[in-house]
């Protein structure tokens, strides 16, 4: 195993697995609302486009097809879906809320009504950190000429894919970004309608 190969492997295992351990350490000092959005990150991402990309069900290649057998060895395809699936759940999910709250000065109203700020925030992250794996952490299993499945989540899929820029010829393709370009919009609205669920609830309660 080359030592870019282990960076990736080491760098999948601690994003999926280290916010996972802070949800289940810290649950009492989080909001009610957390764990129900970790889980329906982590499902969204999945069904959005991590199972698709990972199989190749509609005219795509397996993940296994498109990267070095290191990695199949490590992060076998049966598992590479839910690691990432996890990882975009927590790390960058969950670290672009924390981040976000951070931002705006740790004030909980943004998580109660939209704020375009803090909104812009949350997508500025996300949108970065994908372009960080695209050029520096998946550059050889999405290169050019791989090929990625057709997703929910990522609808003009193989069919309409420019490569919107190059760094040191490696391509940042436009079927890629499009996810983390939609993804943040319903993540911002599902805490939104969470927070008013949870307040309705316990304002019933106080009745």
């Amino acid at each position: 195993m080359s030592s870019e190969e282990l960076r990736v492997v080491v760098v999948v295992y601690l994003a999926a697995i280290a916010p996972l351990v802070v949800i289940l350490a810290g649950k009492k000092h989080l909001p009610d609302w957390v764990p129900m959005i970790y889980v329906g990150s982590v499902l969204g991402c999945a069904v959005g486009w991590e199972l698709w990309f990972n199989y190749g069900w509609l005219d795509g290649e397996p993940v296994d097809a498109r990267r070095a057998m290191a990695l199949n060895i490590w992060l076998p395809k049966s598992i590479n879906w839910l690691m990432n699936s996890l990882a975009d759940g927590g790390a960058i999910c969950l670290g672009g809320l924390w981040l976000m709250w951070l931002v705006t000065g740790k004030d909980s109203a943004v998580f109660k009504s939209w704020h375009w700020g803090a909104f812009g925030v949350l997508l500025v992250w996300c949108v970065g950190q994908n372009l960080v794996v695209e050029l520096f952490l998946y550059h050889d299993q999405l290169a050019n000429g791989k090929v990625l499945s057709w997703a929910p989540l990522a609808p003009s899929g193989p069919y309409f894919n420019p490569t919107l820029f190059e760094l040191n010829e490696r391509g940042v393709r436009l079927q890629t970004q499009i996810p983390w370009l939609v993804f943040p919009f319903l993540l911002y609205q599902a805490v939104i309608l969470t927070t008013r669920k949870i307040r309705l609830s316990l304002y019933r309660l106080s009745d």
